[in-house]
């Protein structure tokens, strides 16, 4: 009954999902921002893999502006995010649960959750964590949370096929106003499979370059 719970109050509300998109990506990005650029630098969603979104956090925007560039209209395929347990408190955390949102304990991660993670991920689902863990907002170089990569190798043995895919999302000011810009850019996608052999530590080395390389893409791309 406990898991049964669990998928009811983590299932996307079809009716305000579809309001949510309408309001958030045809009315607030379209007139708080004068102008969005994203670069797919060639990307392509691979057949058959579960994808896991991996974006630089910067600001509270980034959700939304994620959402509008891999999102359901583009891939066809939802984000699923892995937030904080304290933004999923109150009316923005009853909003948040049925846009398919869900909460995760960074110091200590239940079973449970890790668990309904990797169902999603095994489901085809499009998962994001954000790897810094909180909101970074002037980009300075911190360890990475182990969570995405833990999360990733237990979800190999549940799926053959892992594509994480680097993000970086940048304003064209560091807190952003009305009619500022953004652009996200996309970094070429990484293989779980292939870096299995790799420990934690090399691993987010390796995935927090790959992000701050797109990241600077990014910047270029506003003028900072």
């Amino acid at each position: 009954m406990k898991k049964k719970s669990v998928d009811i109050w983590h299932k996307i509300n079809p009716v305000l999902g579809y309001i949510a998109m309408f309001f958030t990506q045809d009315i607030v990005l379209r007139f708080f921002f004068s102008k969005k650029k994203i670069i797919n630098n060639g990307f392509y969603i691979p057949k058959n893999s579960s994808i896991i979104l991996a974006p630089t956090h910067r600001s509270r925007w980034d959700g939304l502006v994620l959402t509008m560039a891999m999102g359901r209209r583009v891939t066809r395929k939802d984000c699923r995010f892995m937030v904080t347990k304290s933004e999923m408190r109150g009316l923005q955390g009853w909003f948040l649960k049925r846009l398919g949102c869900f909460s995760i304990n960074q110091l200590s991660p239940s079973l449970s959750t890790l668990r309904y993670a990797i169902s999603l991920i095994e489901k085809g689902e499009q998962l994001v964590v954000f790897p810094e863990g909180k909101i970074n907002k002037y980009g300075k170089k911190i360890a990475l949370k182990e969570g995405l990569y833990r999360l990733a190798r237990l979800a190999t043995k549940k799926t053959k096929s892992i594509t994480i895919v680097p993000i970086g999302i940048a304003y064209s000011k560091v807190s952003p106003r009305i009619r500022d810009e953004f652009c996200l850019s996309l970094g070429k996608p990484i293989l779980m499979n292939d870096y299995l052999n790799l420990s934690i530590k090399e691993f987010n080395e390796f995935l927090n370059e790959k992000m701050i390389n797109a990241e600077r893409i990014a910047l270029k791309n506003v003028g900072r």
